[in-house]
């Protein structure tokens, strides 16, 4: 892959940082900082998964109801058809 040059402006602090953190690790500071970035942008992946996996849990009793009474299985209105109502129509 191609490399592109990125120039970033740190407070001296945080510049030590980065460079005793890459030293510890055996990186180069652009290698160390290209491992965050990249790890940063993985967990917004994974952190999108788990709060859908935290919503599908808080809702799920939610979900079963209306899934059970699209299949007419269910205590609610459903027209016991299976094949839905209204715009429910076509939801697998």
């Amino acid at each position: 892959m191609a490399k592109t040059q990125l120039n970033v402006r740190v407070d001296e602090d945080t510049a030590r940082a980065a460079r005793e953190r890459a030293l510890a690790r055996g990186l180069s500071v652009n290698r160390y900082i290209e491992e965050l970035v990249r790890q940063d942008a993985g967990e917004a992946g994974r952190t999108f998964v788990d709060a859908a996996a935290d919503f599908m849990k808080q809702y799920e009793s939610v979900f079963a109801e209306e899934f059970a009474e699209t299949r007419g299985t269910g205590s609610g209105t459903g027209t016991g058809t299976g094949t839905g109502s209204g715009s429910g129509e076509g939801r697998s």
